[in-house]
């Protein structure tokens, strides 16, 4: 077993994108537990899953299959995200059940057949129907992180009902990364994320993420603890290689803090 030199962002590798390939064979390839093997070689501080109701790409063994494999890796973390109307509770029920490691589950409000999450929880709106379900996970001890849009308001209310930490949906940053709107973006990120920690939250971030914009991300936004990088890690893996990616990754977690 590999052990990396950890920075203060940990990378956690959405291996979704993965499945999506083998689902289209009956081959059983690329195997998922493989390439979740070789990034936590490389480095990878944890893997990310996002196990839809209609498995069109991880699957639920896979859900499985991978707790099991990170048992041998205590020092890194397994994230399942989902909606937690959904499917996502009684996976992480089975997953508890099993005796198999669950450090956080991100709580995703996507709908069942929604290309990709794209916008977070609102308060007041959200609370009282996620409250009971955020004292479940935190009951089987996962953490528990709400994927939230940078809006500073919202912070204290992901808190007070009961959050660990918050995961910053940055698609808009990404968006905006080639354009004049970028310094704009990065001030609302910014301004989220230090709200976020003066409430007593975490903060994670993700969603089109890559080695172009993460770098200037951790730099501006403070206390970032995880980013969760999956569809732009694994295009970046066809071409070098799962390890060379996940080094280049670090490489621009590492820079971030240099």
């Amino acid at each position: 077993m590999a052990h990396a030199a950890f920075h203060p962002t940990a990378l956690s590798v959405n291996l979704n994108k993965v499945a999506l390939v083998r689902n289209t064979r009956h081959l059983g390839i690329p195997s998922v537990t493989r390439a979740a093997t070789l990034c936590l070689e490389a480095g990878a501080r944890g893997i990310t899953v996002h196990p839809r109701p209609d498995e069109r790409h991880i699957r639920l063994h896979d859900v499985f299959d991978l707790a099991a494999l990170l048992q041998a890796w205590p020092d890194r973390e397994y994230n399942i995200e989902g909606n937690p109307f959904h499917n996502l509770m009684a996976v992480a029920r089975e997953v508890k059940e099993r005796g198999l490691p669950l450090h956080q589950l991100t709580l995703v409000p996507d709908s069942e057949g929604q290309f990709t999450s794209d916008h977070g929880w609102t308060f007041p709106q959200d609370a009282e129907r996620l409250r009971p379900l955020i004292a479940e996970a935190q009951a089987l001890g996962a953490r528990v992180s709400l994927f939230m849009d940078p809006e500073p308001a919202q912070m204290a209310a992901a808190k007070a009902v009961g959050a660990d930490r918050v995961e910053l949906y940055t698609e808009p940053y990404a968006a905006a990364w080639h354009t004049s709107d970028r310094q704009n973006q990065l001030e609302r990120y910014r301004a989220a994320a230090q709200a976020a920690l003066d409430a007593g939250l975490g903060v994670n971030a993700g969603h089109d993420l890559n080695r172009d914009n993460l770098t200037a991300f951790l730099r501006t936004v403070p206390g970032v603890s995880e980013v969760s990088i999956g569809h732009a890690l694994i295009a970046d893996a066809l071409e070098l290689g799962y390890a060379a990616t996940i080094v280049d990754y670090n490489r621009c977690i590492a820079d971030a803090f240099a």
